[in-house]
């Protein structure tokens, strides 16, 4: 979005470019869309056009959209492109998993599993790869929650939980979207956002879920063995996952569900304690706690000298006792480890050398790879991997260089040699 006066292109801009075929181009983070004019036509998208429940069509001064959409918006235009077919979505899958061994994952946990805009249900590919024994990478599927419906959709989630027992792949996380993005007002956040001239505005962001409904979607899935996987970005977005996980334990008793809320961008100090309290997961993408220009030209002057402060406190989580486990969100950032644990560790990224971003969040070498491995293995129930240890599984990476023995600037200049999955190689750099 810097590339953009204020993040916001215009339709005007690909008109330029593509006059005569629509046009329709995801954010990088999966949250807005960029159209041109003839996909807006298309679509019916005009000056009348109402904002959906869960979106916004930006408009120019005049009222007339600009050919950016937002969220649930996205969806106006994304069910007019084309489907993408079996074939290619195993095909995808299969070129992401060789993309992620090279950067030794041996597991991960995708955090759509249903139907997403314009991307392509990526579940069939999930099993007819496990059903082969082309998946070499142990996969946690999280069924997204269609924010449209209720709890309705429970009986088509538990179904589709107990097809998915398959190979190395296993449906039984629900990925609830709480909210949205800092950088659209979409986040949902306790106080209002500023305007550009830090004065507060109306927009306190939104929650998709309301709060009342998320406690008794969230107690009801709990209660069926469902672990629940929150986007919690901004920090009424924290606050409402948190509650909802508290009614759960309430209802339901301590379950074993590892509840996760991912991203936690702004985390009011109140409730930097209730994670352990409620032994809630912290799920981070230390790749977006540093400085640059989406952060500091999109985020922190419509945050607030206070509230930017209290933006990705791993530190503070550390501190507190909470559980860290540590994640990309690929495709928005990259998916290397390394470079996340070179800026959990710096609060700087990768071949940066700008301020520290909240230099007080920073946290050790250990704590970012044990975020990496043991703690992505504990809220991923991969109980038998994660460390090596007498009895473990070998889910493994060799890396070319020990990471403890140069300066801490150095870390993202690691790279990795092998990357093995129960003891079979499924990654040999040549190094």
């Amino acid at each position: 979005m810097e590339a953009f006066a204020g993040g916001s292109p215009t339709q005007d801009l690909l008109d330029a470019v593509v006059p005569d075929r629509p046009v329709y181009l995801p954010n990088r983070d999966h949250h807005g869309a960029w159209a041109n004019s003839l996909a807006l036509r298309l679509a019916g998208i005009d000056r009348d056009t109402p904002d959906p429940a869960d979106g916004r069509i930006e408009r120019d001064t005049h009222g007339e959209p600009t050919g950016l959409l937002q969220e649930g918006a996205m969806d106006l235009i994304a069910r007019l492109t084309p489907p993408s077919t079996p074939a290619e979505r195993l095909a995808a899958l299969l070129r992401a998993q060789r993309l992620l061994h090279s950067f030794g994952i041996t597991a991960w946990q995708d955090a759509i599993v249903g139907t997403f805009g314009a991307m392509g249900d990526p579940f069939d590919a999930y099993l007819t790869a496990a059903r082969d024994g082309s998946l070499t990478a142990r996969v946690a599927g999280a069924l997204w929650w269609d924010r449209e419906r209720g709890a309705e959709q429970i009986p088509e989630l538990v179904a589709r939980r107990a097809e998915s027992s398959l190979g190395r792949f296993r449906a039984g996380s629900v990925k609830l979207m709480v909210d949205g993005v800092a950088e659209t007002g979409t986040a949902a956040l306790l106080a209002p956002y500023l305007d550009g001239c830090g004065c507060a505005t109306a927009n306190r962001g939104t929650s998709f879920i309301a709060p009342a409904d998320l406690r008794r979607y969230v107690t009801e899935l709990d209660a069926l063995g469902f672990q629940a996987h929150f986007h919690a970005l901004g920090d009424r977005a924290v606050r409402e996952a948190l509650d909802a996980v508290g009614a759960a334990r309430t209802a339901n008793g301590w379950r074993d569900t590892r509840p996760h809320l991912a991203h936690v961008q702004v985390v009011h100090p109140d409730d930097i304690g209730r994670f352990r309290e409620l032994g809630a997961t912290a799920n981070i993408q230390p790749l977006w706690a540093a400085h640059e220009p989406q952060m500091d030209e999109l985020t922190i002057p419509f945050l607030g000298t206070e509230r930017a402060g209290w933006q990705y406190p791993f530190g503070a989580l550390l501190r507190s006792g909470a559980t860290i486990a540590a994640g990309s969100d690929w495709p928005v950032s990259s998916p290397d480890p390394l470079h996340g644990i070179h800026t959990a560790v710096n609060r700087v990224g990768p071949g940066d050398s700008g301020p520290v971003f909240l230099p007080d969040q920073r946290i050790g070498l250990t704590a970012a790879f044990a975020a990496y491995t043991a703690g992505s293995a504990q809220v991923n129930h991969l109980d038998y991997t994660g460390s090596v240890r007498a009895g473990a599984l070998a889910d493994l990476m060799v890396l070319d260089r020990d990471p403890y023995a140069a300066p801490p600037e150095e870390i993202a200049a690691t790279r990795v040699a092998r990357t093995f999955v129960g003891g079979q190689q499924v990654y040999d750099a040549g190094l």
